[in-house]
């Protein structure tokens, strides 16, 4: 890449210099000098120059000028409201005109206290009011959505919410009603704001206009701590911030890392935490008891059971695990019953490769490709939604975005995304990479996207945790399931019916209930200590934002395992420590920094042997089914009252052109067939399915599974 051409700008009399083109309110920071905005958020793209907020004074023009919208010229020279009284002025006039009917109910504002309105007023406004006439006022609050409020009056008309909603997610939902003093931010035919990225705009709005429901009056600057973590919800992991009151967690907001998230994440990120708090968590230990279901135990009484259903499987023990416990927990109970049993069976949460190391690259790195190839038939904004956010942006920025690699040509920078269907993990993708003759190239990479967020980190600690490979058994004499994901898994069901006994760790009382012997209580990802390794294969840290109900993971299983002899620490840095050497070059548990590194892994192969993408092609006559996890499902949204507008129904996703051939339109209902089964769904009639393939939810597939479908109108 060019080096780019330096500039030499003068801003209140110091001299910076720039790349040429640079933006002058980045400009200003190189100096050391701020210019106060607020409609300007360089991820927004262009600036609208629509506050006025950053008036400055630039020497051969005649007027003032929003700094926002300039650019670094050589020779420049820039006044700010510190060295222009011009400046000063009319940034006095903006902040007075914009206040003229913002409403002065600071106190009692969710946004008070962390406001860039009433920190720029206190350093930049006029210090006192000339007006005395009653101020506008609406209907307030507005809820645009179960999980956002609007409140009109406290509106400055910045527009970043709109900005955000047509050039980054895209769905053009928000818009700017009517002109002039009347203009309003709605949504389009007043529809429920939706989509996966809608509580972005809480965190854009420089006022307390646009705030998550979920947070209205729960908490002010002074009484809470934000604890920097990782989300745990999809395989991104995303950088947050989780905001605590009294050791409960009150909201999730982002901590903007550039290579992995850009300051965004999801809905279901962002708003998923109450199920934290939901009806049914499980609280204490319950052991089933005949003819009485289920009875509550004291922990020492529940880890007797637990050793004594162990030592009854004589080494026949699966372990079912979900794909969101920290590398620290899977190893845990890899060296539980590994070391300590002699059993090395295990249903991990995908089959994972380590052929993609060879092609490893930051996420942030799509955004600059030439190409990018997402293969697979699952919308990436259902299965890695910053992912699909990343991709647009690529395409704003020129690249071509296709669905086969037999369209890539002859590119300088060419990414590879595989999304589903799942099957051979990272290996089909490293393969078609290898085949391209990505490794090595600048810019170049390939990502595989699981279906659980840490199916890497959960493979590699089970790796880590014995050497030995322990004797087939054709029977189960204990099942353990670890979360709630692998509870609800149809395959993990099958596996506890032949099992003598079930020990579930689970956080709910709903899926295991049924035919688990001893339910231990699980975790949440904001409960724990410990790590993840995204898609990436970056390894990121996790800190604890809530006290889970009941003693630590770690602690109980720590307990359990020197009861067989088995040395485990009870805490996370000690147990890293182990997989670390094994698997991370040693790296310290506190050297995993709050912004991780995309690290390496040692020995990524040159030449990975895989099998050829799964055929995509319905076999036979009808259309191929793919069933797919929606963002907005599992154990842990099914509690979070704020998403359940935003659960997909019993619908059937396919092409226009297969629904053009068949009759079918948007929202009829029309019968699957599978097999001598049918059903009833919804169609949903869209441009991201590709001709020949229908999607259907994992939870409304029943009875379909596999092979081809008829589809036909009712």
């Amino acid at each position: 890449m060019s080096t780019p051409e330096l500039v030499t700008v003068t801003i209140d009399e110091r001299e910076v210099q720039v790349a040429k083109g640079t933006g002058i309110v980045e400009t200003a920071l190189e100096a050391g000098i701020e210019i106060p905005v607020f409609c300007y958020e360089p991820r927004l793209g262009p600036s609208l120059g629509a506050c006025r907020m950053c008036l400055v004074e630039v020497e051969g023009m005649p007027k003032l000028q929003a700094g926002c919208t300039l650019t670094a010229q050589d020779g420049m020279k820039v006044h700010t409201a510190r060295t222009s009284a011009l400046a000063s002025e009319g940034q006095h006039a903006t902040l007075e005109f914009i206040l003229v009917n913002h409403p002065l109910d600071c106190p009692v504002c969710d946004k008070g206290g962390e406001c860039p309105l009433q920190d720029l007023t206190f350093r930049y406004g006029p210090g006192s009011t000339r007006m005395n006439f009653e101020k506008t006022t609406f209907e307030k609050p507005i809820p645009i959505s179960p999980a956002i409020s609007l409140d009109r009056e406290r509106c400055i008309l910045c527009y970043r919410c709109t900005r955000f909603s047509e050039s980054v997610s895209e769905d053009g939902q928000l818009i700017a009603r009517n002109r002039g003093a009347m203009s309003v931010i709605a949504t389009f035919e007043d529809e429920p704001y939706s989509g996966p990225f809608t509580g972005n705009v809480t965190e854009l709005c420089p006022v307390g206009a646009l705030l998550p429901t979920q947070y209205r009056f729960e908490g002010r600057p002074w009484e809470i701590v934000d604890v920097p973590t990782v989300c745990g919800m999809c395989p991104v992991g995303c950088n947050t911030n989780a905001t605590v009151r009294e050791g409960k967690v009150k909201r999730i907001h982002s901590r903007n890392h550039p290579e992995v998230d850009e300051g965004w994440i999801c809905d279901k990120g962002r708003f998923g935490f109450t199920h934290l708090r939901a009806d049914d968590r499980v609280t204490e230990p319950l052991q089933r008891v005949r003819r009485r279901g289920f009875d509550p135990v004291s922990w020492d009484d529940a880890l007797d059971e637990a050793e004594r259903l162990l030592r009854a499987a004589d080494g026949r023990v699966v372990v079912a695990l979900s794909g969101s416990e920290t590398v620290e927990q899977a190893y845990a109970l890899a060296k539980l019953v590994r070391v300590g049993l002699g059993s090395h069976s295990a249903m991990l949460p995908e089959e994972v490769s380590s052929a993609l190391d060879a092609y490893r690259l930051p996420l942030s790195a799509i955004a600059d490709a030439n190409v990018v190839a997402v293969l697979g038939d699952v919308p990436l904004e259902q299965s890695a939604p910053i992912v699909d956010l990343w991709v647009r942006k690529a395409r704003r920025n020129g690249a071509r975005v296709v669905a086969s690699v037999d369209e890539v040509g002859d590119a300088e920078r060419v990414v590879l995304i595989w999304s589903g269907p799942h099957g051979h993990g990272g290996a089909v993708v490293a393969a078609l990479a290898e085949k391209l003759g990505l490794a090595g190239r600048e810019g170049c990479g390939a990502f595989f996207v699981p279906s659980t967020p840490n199916a890497r980190g959960v493979a590699d600690a089970w790796a880590a945790a014995s050497d030995e490979e322990g004797p087939e058994s054709d029977s189960i004499g204990l099942l353990l399931v670890s979360g709630d994901e692998a509870a609800g898994n149809a395959s993990v069901r099958a596996l506890a019916e032949q099992a003598d006994a079930v020990i579930a760790i689970s956080m709910f009382q709903g899926l295991a209930l049924g035919w688990a012997d001893l339910v231990l209580p699980g975790t949440s990802y904001l409960e724990r200590e410990g790590t993840y390794v995204n898609l990436e294969g970056r390894l990121q840290r996790l800190r604890r934002a809530a006290s889970a109900p009941g003693p630590d993971e770690l602690a109980w299983l720590s307990t359990l395992a020197a009861r067989f002899g088995v040395e485990l620490a009870p805490y996370p840095s000690g147990v890293f420590a182990e997989v670390s050497e094994r698997c991370y070059g040693g790296l310290a548990f506190g050297d995993v920094g709050a912004q991780a590194p995309l690290g390496g892994y040692e020995g990524a192969p040159a030449h990975v042997d895989a099998a050829p993408p799964e055929p995509r092609e319905p076999h036979g006559p009808g259309l191929h089914l793919v069933c797919y996890k929606p963002l907005f499902s599992g154990p842990a949204v099914e509690r979070v009252e704020e998403l359940q507008f935003q659960r997909p129904g019993a619908e059937i996703s396919l092409s226009r052109a297969d629904a053009r051939s068949r009759g079918i339109a948007n929202g009829d209902t029309v019968t699957v067939s599978h097999n001598g089964t049918s059903v009833e769904l919804r169609a949903r009639v869209t441009s991201a399915v590709r001709a020949g393939v229908v999607l259907v939810p994992e939870e409304h597939a029943e009875g379909l599974r596999g092979g081809s479908v008829e589809v036909r109108a009712q």
